[in-house]
């Protein structure tokens, strides 16, 4: 489902000289559907930018990363949107929302968008803000004045409202207490006895070791530093 083929990155430094500085080189590694894989490596190695070249957010320098059959390297813009919507989805640390838009609306906005019946989508969005221990009394408010472990446990409703063959979760469960933690955990275990293909980053490591199937140490993929 994901596949990444001798990928690289490089940043042009266009305010010192355009120097241009190589953080990935000839990344590989595929990840099945049902599969979980962990990225690993110490603070710096390129977890977080392999994560946004796989969502299209970074622009590799060469190499392919194959989505269900898009190449998202070459893909145009439109296809890019396309693939986020029926496809790929992402659970990324923050909860980025316009202000004002209630919670519900929030969360319905994958399932609206890919024709889901409005009011299918406000039960299924419901069942997943009540399961994620958001109070009903915030859900017509926006979650932009809400704590940091609520806007997370909406931004988790967000990603797994609508059913992605494939996730890139970084780090789910941070900031979580653990009965939302544990909750977190089965909606991962969910997906992936759905067939979900997830690439996730977990410093929680007890998380890693009960969801991942493989892990993947990015620092053998980082020009200069040995794995």
């Amino acid at each position: 489902m994901i596949r990444i083929e001798t990928l690289s990155k490089t940043f042009t430094l266009h305010n010192q000289g355009s120097a241009v500085i190589p953080v990935m080189a000839n990344a590989e590694f595929s990840v099945a559907p049902g599969e979980c894989v962990a990225l690993t490596g110490e603070s710096g190695a390129g977890k977080s930018t392999l994560m946004r070249m796989i969502y299209g957010n970074y622009l590799a320098a060469s190499g392919r990363i194959l989505i269900g059959g898009t190449d998202i390297v070459t893909a145009t813009p439109r296809e890019i949107l396309a693939l986020r919507r029926h496809t790929l989805g992402y659970v990324s640390q923050f909860l980025r929302v316009v202000p004002r838009v209630p919670t519900r609306e929030v969360v319905a906005e994958p399932l609206l968008a890919t024709g889901t019946p409005p009011e299918k989508a406000r039960a299924q969005v419901e069942d997943l803000l009540a399961r994620l221990n958001i109070p009903e009394r915030l859900w017509s408010l926006s979650p932009t004045t809400f704590s940091g472990g609520e806007q997370q446990r909406v931004n988790i409703a967000r990603g797994f409202a609508y059913p992605y063959p494939a996730l890139l979760l970084d780090e789910p469960t941070a900031s979580l207490d653990a009965q939302n933690r544990e909750t977190v955990l089965r909606l991962v275990e969910e997906a992936k006895a759905r067939g979900v293909a997830i690439v996730g980053i977990f410093h929680d490591e007890a998380a890693r070791d009960r969801l991942c199937d493989r892990q993947i140490d990015v620092t053998r993929f980082t020009p200069g530093r040995a794995a």
